[in-house]
This record gives structure tokens, C-alpha cells and sequence, in this order.
């Protein structure tokens, strides 16, 4: 049985570790209000933070498309999500210059790396 001492203590760890196991997860503050970037206190307050999962749908923000010589474009999104907090992640599926503004997506994880990270990224949901 792991020991205290094996539990995440940062807020990188504690995000990685649910992102392994296929979760979106966010610190929140007492009365639910996000905080991110995360944290392990609420700004301010100094109040610990409670981790909640996502349900991992939302809307992209802001979008542009990075283009790199001999590399297709690569796209870079802020997606809103609906909890209420913003993160920058990429839209898979769509070319990465058609991505719009708007447009509804949601959370999926990529196969794990060598370190056994997974990295959250956002997919249009159908009709989108």
C-alpha cells in the first residue's frame, strides 16, 4: 500500500497523474469557482483547493494555426471549458487552419509516452 509520502505534492504532479488515468481534472476553490493555472491554494486565500474532474467539453476561445517549414500546420487553441476555466490544448481532427472560433469540442487523451504521460487534447463534437 503506497504511503503518503508517494502522493503527487505539486499541482503539475497532481494534474499529470489524473491525465494518466483519462481524466480532466481541475483544482477548484471551497464554493466550486476553478483556479487556474492550477495551484495547491487559492490565490488570495490561501485556501487549500479541492480537485474536481471535468466533464471535459467546451469552446474553443481562440485559435491560430503555427506553420513550420517542411511541417504541415499545427494548431494552438484556448478552449473555454464549460466549468469555467481556460486551457490551451490542440484541436485533432480538422486541418489546423479551420479551426473556428466557437466551435464545441471535447476532451480526449493521447496514447502514453515513454513516461507513461498522456496529454489532453479536444476533438469537434458531431455537428460542430
Amino acid at each position: 500500500m503506497p504511503d503518503a509520502t508517494d502522493e503527487p505534492r505539486s499541482p503539475a504532479a497532481i494534474y499529470a497523474a489524473h491525465c494518466r488515468a483519462g481524466r480532466l481534472a481541475y483544482p477548484a476553490a471551497p464554493d466550486g469557482t476553478p483556479v487556474w493555472p492550477p495551484s495547491l491554494v487559492v490565490p488570495g486565500t490561501g485556501e487549500p483547493v479541492r480537485w474536481l474532474q471535468s466533464a471535459g467539453r467546451g469552446t474553443v476561445y481562440t485559435t491560430t494555426a503555427l506553420h513550420a517549414r517542411d511541417a504541415e500546420p499545427r494548431n494552438v487553441a484556448i478552449v473555454e471549458l464549460d466549468e469555467g476555466y481556460r486551457m490551451m490544448a490542440r484541436v485533432d481532427g480538422v486541418a489546423a487552419d479551420a479551426v473556428e472560433i466557437g466551435a464545441r469540442v471535447s476532451v480526449r487523451f493521447g496514447d502514453p509516452d515513454e513516461s507513461g504521460a498522456r496529454l489532453p487534447y479536444f476533438a469537434l463534437e458531431p455537428g460542430a
